[in-house]
């Protein structure tokens, strides 16, 4: 990529797409060009067949997609599957018919095998069942990186598929209904916190920024208590208890947005379709890559270090009606350090970040 060329992040307000806008903006790249989903459905074919003619970017990144923790992808599996198979069809093959230099295809490391070997290395895609709690988004994304494979094969594209294990970091989602674990442990530990040391202003700013189910900072203490209840904060006698759902044992491996969005850029720069696979395959498959640390943490630890890192002084109780989900889940990066990129911030000094982007929001 030169520093002009003409680049389209989709999904450029989301925690993938705003990484990498910000990344590509340090970098010198100064022709980004972007849309909003109010400007442009993605999952309306002729609204992006339309884009694409006007715009014609050199390259894409696709980071737009419907996204949400475990509740989230288990309750509204329709439209899951149905939006981010819309937007992945209707960007890449309009990447195609408008001679796209190069495109990054974005997924996520839920595409591998519930039951999958640890670590997750790339060739165990398709191997078994999937975590049916997030089923229907897992399809889709392996249908992207198939999708990625074929016009490749076919047609001599140069699209790239990357899988980033669980992000966090600046303009995550810390929606208590719909967010990842990450941000929302931080989230309902500082209210926690707020709650415990009595610091009503702080919990009533924090409602006015997001309300909760409609619940603002301008509600009575009673309803707000009412309501953090309702999503597993509680006070009694005096003592503060933030519930976690699932067991806690889950091992999860964390990624600092930033650090991903510095790979796919690295990626995009250096690295093209055919560096993916072996040279000589008679059979063309699995040439997605694994972004992730190669590092993993409990639930429970998870929980404790950010209890450390907010200041709280509460207890934890482990609601095991939710389901855990997946017991283990960490990439193999081998892959991806070969190819010369390797991360750089810690989960420690990462929660330390996010909270304090939290706080300045």
């Amino acid at each position: 990529m030169n520093k002009d060329s003409k680049i389209y992040v989709a999904g450029h307000r989301g925690l993938v797409g705003s990484a990498i806008v910000k990344n590509l903006t340090s970098k010198g790249y100064t022709n980004l060009v972007t849309r909003t989903h109010a400007e442009l459905d993605l999952t309306q074919a002729s609204e992006v067949e339309a884009f694409f003619k006007a715009e014609k970017p050199e390259y894409v990144f696709l980071a737009a997609a419907k996204v949400g923790g475990i509740v989230a992808n288990n309750i509204y599996r329709g439209e899951f599957i149905y939006n981010n198979l819309m937007i992945q069809n209707n960007v890449i093959h309009q990447s195609y018919l408008n001679n796209v230099a190069k495109l990054m295809f974005l997924g996520s490391t839920c595409i591998y095998p519930k039951k999958c070997p640890q670590p997750m290395k790339e060739e165990y895609l398709l191997t078994d069942t999937l975590e049916y709690t997030n089923e229907p988004y897992a399809i889709s994304k392996i249908a992207g990186i198939k999708m990625c494979e074929s016009y490749n094969l076919q047609y001599g594209t140069n699209y790239i598929s990357v899988m980033p294990t669980n992000l966090y970091g600046p303009n995550d989602n810390f929606d208590l209904e719909k967010s990842h674990v990450l941000p929302a442990l931080i989230r309902k530990i500082h209210l926690g916190s707020a709650l415990m040391t009595k610091k009503w202003d702080l919990i009533r700013a924090d409602l006015d920024k997001l309300p909760i189910e409609g619940v603002t900072g301008k509600a009575t203490e009673s309803d707000i208590l009412a309501k953090l209840n309702q999503y597993g904060i509680s006070l009694k006698n005096g003592e503060v208890q933030v519930e976690i759902w699932g067991s806690g044992r889950p091992m999860r491996e964390f990624l600092w947005s930033e650090d991903m969005a510095d790979a796919c850029v690295f990626l995009m720069e250096n690295r093209d379709f055919n560096d993916c696979y072996e040279p000589g395959s008679t059979e063309i498959r699995n040439t997605h890559i694994n972004i992730g640390t190669g590092v993993d943490i409990s639930i429970a630890e998870l929980a404790t270090l950010i209890k450390k890192k907010v200041g709280f002084k509460g207890n934890f109780s482990f609601n095991t009606d939710k389901p855990d989900g997946t017991l283990k889940k960490l990439t193999d990066v081998s892959k991806l350090n070969n190819l010369g990129w390797k991360h750089e911030v810690d989960l420690e000094n990462g929660i330390q970040r996010m909270y304090d982007w939290y706080l300045s929001r």
